[in-house]
């Protein structure tokens, strides 16, 4: 059941002309409003008068991460900063950080794809929401914030953390909505184990997951150690932050909030627009924001995109779960890797807990992939020789499935750091003067 029918169930040539409509006003917004853009459409020699499809998209520059870093903190600002009356920003650990400034409008915006995905998660206005997003800078907290407190939820602001505390009140407040990274939810339920705690009697019965990439595999292991469901917000700093996708009830890809955000696949080698079902580098272009509304940004997701009627009613087109990003991705023996798919094959065995790290070094002049995984406990107890059969079983496993060698390092429980946001997946020693 949608919570906007008149936008979410729109019939797709009404919604394309809404799209079309939008984007000319973004152009011609942009164009007049921030120096960046016009500069663009000046050397392209483009401008609003050139879209007459929406698919003349494909006309526009690009935007990268590394134009955002140049333009900090408020260089593809497109209003006067006594309109902006909220700041957002990335962590900023591989640079400066990527500013997201909002006018009222845009929040309101942002709030609107917020309760899309809470309601679309089955999310309701008598549920208790407990938010461990991290609040601050980062947009998972407030975003999420906003989004059930527009519903009409009651929210407990917990921001990430405090594990066995989350647990208390999990238990104490009746908490049946659980928002945070998917890794810390994981976090949350082996903590609860250890506590002797049965998650599965608790009233918690969604949990709202994101900003980190995570296999189907990944969404079963939450969803069976908490028994709840486990649906997922997508979203970036650069667009907004979370809401720009989400799950419905059918758990089969993520639709796209079309109204406020125009979506293509390009071929990541040569940047050519691919066709719906093609899989490549997914872009996005901000069709309503006024703040900061970026052209084709390339948001180094991998995934695919499909038009289809699906069972909520949504006539929003659907991306598939994000199989990987380009910058992380890893060439191994010539093969590409990307860590969702060690991730999945590692959940397909059962003597392993789904905690886990790749570990990239230089052997002469090739790189070297191993992967550290904790054992489940009577495993790791079992002794050596069992170790290196369970060692041996996951090291064929990824070979049968991905052709590849990888060194398996069976871990003992515990040894590999938790996570109480984005876990650390992959940790490059690799010499950084080559």
């Amino acid at each position: 059941m949608p919570w906007n029918d008149e936008f979410e169930c729109m019939p797709v040539e009404k919604l394309e002309q809404f799209q079309l409509d939008k984007l000319k006003e973004t152009v011609a917004w942009v164009g007049e409003k921030v120096p960046f853009y016009r500069k663009k459409f000046e050397e392209m020699g483009i401008g609003a008068d050139a879209i007459t499809d929406v698919k003349d998209v494909a006309k526009l520059p690009f935007t990268v991460k590394t134009d955002l870093r140049d333009e900090y903190p408020f260089g593809l600002c497109g209003v006067p900063l006594k309109e902006v009356v909220r700041v957002h920003a990335s962590s900023g650990t591989t640079g400066k950080p990527i500013t997201g400034p909002y006018t009222a409008d845009d929040l309101a915006q942002w709030t609107e794809c917020m309760v899309r995905n809470f309601y679309a998660a089955g999310v309701r206005p008598d549920d208790i929401v407990q938010n461990a997003y991290g609040y601050g800078l980062f947009t998972g907290g407030l975003g999420f914030h906003q989004g059930a407190t527009e519903l009409g939820c009651t929210v407990v602001p917990t921001s990430s953390g405090l594990t066995e505390r989350q647990i208390t009140l999990l238990k104490d407040f009746k908490t049946t909505v659980l928002c945070a990274t998917p890794s810390y939810a994981l976090t949350i339920a082996e903590r609860a184990e250890e506590l002797g705690i049965d998650m599965k009697s608790l009233p918690l019965r969604v949990g709202v997951f994101g900003a980190e990439p995570w296999s189907n595999p990944m969404r079963k292991e939450i969803e069976e150690r908490m028994g709840i469901k486990a649906m997922e917000a997508y979203g970036l700093t650069e667009l907004g932050g979370p809401g720009v996708a989400f799950d419905c009830e059918a758990q089969d890809g993520l639709h796209i909030n079309e109204d406020y955000y125009l979506a293509e696949i390009v071929d990541p080698a040569t940047l050519e627009p691919l066709p719906l079902g093609e899989k490549g580098e997914l872009i996005f272009t901000a069709l309503q924001r006024r703040a900061m509304p970026i052209i084709r940004y390339r948001t180094k997701d991998i995934t695919r995109l499909r038009r289809e009627t699906c069972s909520c009613g949504r006539t929003f087109l659907k991306m598939d779960k994000v199989f990987g990003r380009t910058d992380d991705m890893l060439i191994i023996s010539g093969v590409n890797v990307f860590p969702s798919q060690v991730e999945s094959l590692l959940l397909d065995i059962e003597e392993v807990e789904p905690q886990y790290q790749l570990v990239v070094r230089k052997r002469g002049h090739l790189d070297q992939l191993s992967v550290n995984v904790e054992a489940k406990k009577e495993v790791y107890d079992a002794g050596e020789e069992k170790r290196l059969e369970i060692e041996g079983k996951v090291a064929r496993h990824i070979k049968g499935n991905m052709g590849i060698g990888i060194k398996v390092n069976l871990k003992a429980p515990k040894s590999i750091a938790r996570s109480e946001g984005k876990a650390l997946r992959v940790v490059d020693e690799r010499p950084k003067d080559v």
